[in-house]
């Protein structure tokens, strides 16, 4: 196992080389520049070239790009150019909104994902199953921030059963201390049941909107798997024995089967990281998604490059937490 995770990290090197090197060409390719929007519309062009050259974007890229890559080997990402906030900072006052959301949508996506994907392999080519397919094409075809608008005007304007936006109250928000950052469990932690429910009240409509296409490719997934494994003969063998259905497919089918339902959570949740943008602006919550699009629209640098490598860093090592996962769901399963 540690020959394993050490092979494993030493792979990671030129992932993650890549994604730096992807991140700072691409990020110059967007139009504008950030010292015309630091220094102003009022600002003579002496004064542009003078900010150009204090912040280092009149040298090459090349040394741009090395500037950029030995600062991040000695976690300096800098500060940015528009508060002049240090990056490592507003990450660290950020990160937790965004993991507590993301794990929202997850739990979402599991719960009702795996019992619709084995309710419509159970039932293939019925009803149930052509409804839950149906629905699932419905969940992934839906574009996320109509989805969100969609929400805010039902649940929040029209009924009025929840708030439209925020992670917490106003009210609540004056008295609540976090230790944690992650609102939910610090309201536990306090015994705080009325912030509790407010807490919880803004992130029901951010999580099914993000949740939604997680949950739909986890049922396909879960309905795929279930149907190669209920065809394998020991499973015919345990109905042959008498075993009721429900012991025969939750018990025998579906433990067999979590292996890719496992790799399909692991992956997604990575991509909720990074995929929740577009929610947390619409929901205007503090995370690391809003800020990043608030960074790309002020041009900051510092800013969408810190956003973009921290969200890629916690993808990758994800992905290494779900393949060392795979020992704990099936025993067979042996690092080499």
């Amino acid at each position: 196992m540690p020959q394993y995770i050490l092979k494993r990290l030493l792979g990671l090197v030129p992932v993650l080389f890549g994604i730096t090197l992807a991140v700072f060409l691409l990020l110059r390719l967007i139009p504008g520049d950030p010292a015309i929007v630091l220094a102003g519309e009022r600002a003579t062009p002496d004064q542009v070239e003078a900010l150009r050259n204090q912040l280092g974007l009149n040298q090459p890229l090349v040394f741009q790009y090395f500037a950029f890559l030995g600062n991040l080997l000695r976690l300096n990402l800098g500060n940015s150019l528009i508060s002049g906030i240090p990056i490592l900072e507003e990450i660290r006052s950020r990160w937790t909104a965004t993991f507590e959301l993301a794990i929202a949508a997850m739990i979402v996506a599991v719960l009702f994902g795996i019992p619709l994907g084995v309710l419509a392999a159970v039932n293939k080519n019925r009803w149930l199953d052509q409804l839950t397919m149906g629905g699932s094409l419905v969940g992934v075809s839906l574009p996320v921030y109509w989805l969100g608008l969609l929400l805010i005007y039902l649940f929040s304007i029209t009924l009025q059963w929840l708030p439209p936006s925020g992670r917490i109250g106003v009210e609540s928000g004056l008295s609540f201390q976090p230790v944690t950052g992650f609102y939910v469990l610090d309201a536990l932690l306090r015994f705080n049941l009325p912030v509790l429910a407010d807490v919880l009240a803004h992130l029901i409509l951010p999580a099914l909107t993000l949740g939604t296409i997680p949950l739909a490719i986890v049922a396909r997934i879960t309905r795929s798997t279930m149907l190669d494994v209920l065809g394998q003969d020991y499973i015919r063998t345990a109905k042959a024995k008498g075993l009721p259905d429900r012991l025969v497919v939750f018990r025998h089918a579906l433990k067999n089967a979590l292996l890719p339902i496992n790799t399909t959570i692991g992956l997604q949740f990575g991509t909720l990281l990074g995929g929740a943008i577009l929610t947390e602006t619409i929901f205007s919550w503090s995370g690391i998604g809003s800020w990043i699009y608030e960074g790309i629209l002020a041009r900051d640098y510092p800013v969408v490059q810190g956003g973009v490598v921290f969200v890629a860093i916690v993808f990758v090592f994800i992905n290494l937490l779900v393949d060392l996962s795979y020992a704990l769901v099936d025993p067979r399963v042996q690092f080499r």
